[in-house]
């Protein structure tokens, strides 16, 4: 196999481990303010090399979303909400190109790209994998001030933890 697919799936597994059995058991919450919810599993579609097919990251984000869900019990939700996300990282990447295109053996981590690039990229894919997953979940427009709140904090949160995770472990390729 090839290394670049290894260490993908490593990511696949590893985030999600880490999703699963740290992320979920862990409650920020202070009486009623609980719209504090901690996701780094968007970052294995963040992380996927920019040469990957649309198709294998809509499939890829499918089966990572589906995994979460079983462990969370969200019937679809994350698995709806990285679909979007996957969707749109194409989208994304596009608005965010530079002028002489993109080198595409390269994944579009922090290292590579530049702290601003990264943030911006990171951020607006987080941001809308966050407020799909809270629409998602509540399901009525009558809870735009929850969903709003929940995509807020979270996104906050979620876009430090993602940035750790690019200082501490260096991803190169």
């Amino acid at each position: 196999m090839n290394s670049i697919v290894i260490k993908n799936l490593l990511r696949f597994l590893g985030l999600g481990l880490v999703q699963i059995l740290i992320l979920k058991s862990i409650d920020i919450s202070w009486g009623n303010f609980n719209f504090i919810h901690l996701f780094i599993y968007p970052l294995v579609i963040l992380l996927l090399p920019l040469k990957t097919p649309r198709v294998i990251v809509i499939l890829i984000a499918f089966f990572l979303g589906l995994t979460i869900d079983v462990f969370y019990d969200s019937l679809g939700v994350h698995a709806s909400a990285s679909v979007f996300m996957a969707f749109c990282r194409k989208i994304v990447l596009r608005f965010l190109e530079p002028y002489g295109g993109y080198k595409t053996d390269i994944i579009p981590s922090l290292k590579n790209m530049g702290i601003t690039w990264f943030f911006i990229y990171s951020g607006i894919l987080l941001f809308l994998h966050l407020l799909f997953y809270f629409s998602m979940e509540a399901f009525s427009i009558v809870f735009i001030f929850q969903i709003l709140m929940n995509t807020i904090f979270s996104f906050i949160f979620s876009i430090i933890l993602i940035f750790l995770h690019q200082f501490i472990f260096n991803t190169k390729i």
